[in-house]
């Protein structure tokens, strides 16, 4: 049986805010007339551990069991990141914002979570709402645009997929808030990427979390593209994370296609900020490999050499030969892994097909609590054509 959000997040140690910062021999390859910029780093994409020149003794990787737990989340993730371009060239899904390469970096911060924390996801994170607990079925609905994926399942508190850039942010720390005025220990997480961290709310979203000390952990997924904006092009700034010291709030650089150091910083930063000390800010350094959307063609604004290299550092086959050497997967096991993923996927599909069809009005029945007399007049309107 696999382990819940909630058990592996009580599995691993914490990550001290001193030592992540300090902590990396991995360089990411700097721009012309930059300083390269240091990023924690367990598994190389050889899928080896790290054995560079600062060791992080004190820093337990997570159990084996845990590191098999997070491997099939990027397994079953990427699974549905790749059914859906299917569904969408069959004409069952609608356009779809893929995630292909980023597993790590989403399903290791998702899962430092309980489902009694809250998760705010951008379009791109439909990895992280999986691994947080979103039913497939629902997802699927939600990306064909029916009214049956409308709707946040009750037990859990995350924010439908949002759309406008940064506005999260800001609105992250209004829960993370509440639930400090509420007495619990929760948390709130909220995902952005490289070019919104150029928008207006992101900062205020920090300076307002770092005045209030709230319980959040912001995610910046820096996957190198802002749609078709390269992030050098977009920004000066080669280290997005120290856009947290304006604010006084700690920010940490992470390899974001190495999955356990991912959870290892997030789970960190989860811990500080139950126990009262505050925010973070998490920049998970990967790379959008695919496209912006499945309708998008980057082959207009970016060529092969752009992306050379990148495929050697995909995060599924690197912890893939780490669990494999060290004997916590098997090629038997794996395989049994992947056809219950499948058998997964295709039963919420099924599920999803056999949902009935919306009626025309619901685009307008879930607007208000309390419908406007011009809603009501619309939703007339239109059941009024609809019979014609």
């Amino acid at each position: 049986m696999s382990k819940t959000s909630t058990e592996v997040a009580a599995s691993a140690g914490t990550l001290p805010a001193a030592q992540a910062a300090m902590a990396a021999s991995v360089l990411q390859p700097a721009a012309e007339g930059q300083p390269e910029v240091p990023m924690l780093q367990f598994i190389t994409p050889q899928g080896t551990l790290n054995a560079g020149e600062q060791p992080l003794p004190d820093v337990p990787l997570p159990d084996p069991e845990t590191q098999l737990w997070l491997y099939r989340q990027m397994r079953r993730i990427r699974h549905f990141d790749e059914r859906a371009w299917v569904l969408y060239r069959q004409g069952k899904m609608g356009v779809f914002p893929p995630y292909g390469g980023m597993e790590a970096s989403q399903a290791g911060t998702a899962a430092a979570l309980t489902t009694q924390d809250w998760l705010f996801p951008t379009y791109r994170d439909t990895g992280a709402a999986l691994t947080y607990g979103l039913p497939i079925a629902q997802t699927v609905a939600y990306w064909r645009s029916s009214p049956h994926g409308w709707y946040m399942p009750e037990d859990l508190k995350i924010t439908p997929f949002y759309i406008p850039i940064a506005t999260q942010y800001p609105q992250a720390v209004g829960a993370a808030l509440a639930e400090r005025k509420r007495g619990t220990r929760n948390v709130a997480m909220a995902f952005i990427g490289d070019g919104g961290s150029s928008e207006g709310d992101f900062h205020e979203g920090l300076n307002f979390a770092g005045a209030l000390n709230a319980p959040c952990v912001f995610i910046l997924q820096n996957n190198g593209w802002a749609i078709s904006v390269p992030t050098a092009a977009q920004t000066r700034a080669r280290d997005l994370s120290r856009r947290a010291e304006g604010y006084g709030v700690p920010g940490l650089r992470v390899d974001g296609n190495d999955i356990l150091a991912v959870y290892a910083v997030t789970k960190a930063a989860v811990e500080r900020a139950r126990g009262g000390e505050g925010p973070t800010l998490i920049e998970t350094v990967t790379f959008r490999i695919k496209p912006h959307t499945v309708a998008d063609d980057p082959t207009r604004y970016r060529t092969d050499e752009m992306t050379a290299g990148w495929d050697t550092k995909d995060p599924v086959l690197r912890l893939r030969e780490y669990l494999l050497a060290q004997g916590t997967l098997t090629e038997e096991g794996e395989a049994a892994m992947l056809d219950e993923i499948s058998a997964e996927f295709e039963e919420a599909v099924a599920a999803a097909d056999a949902l009935p069809d919306p009626t025309p009005a619901e685009i307008v029945d879930h607007v208000f609590a309390q419908p406007t007399p011009q809603l009501r007049a619309q939703r007339a309107e239109i059941m009024e054509e609809d019979s014609a």
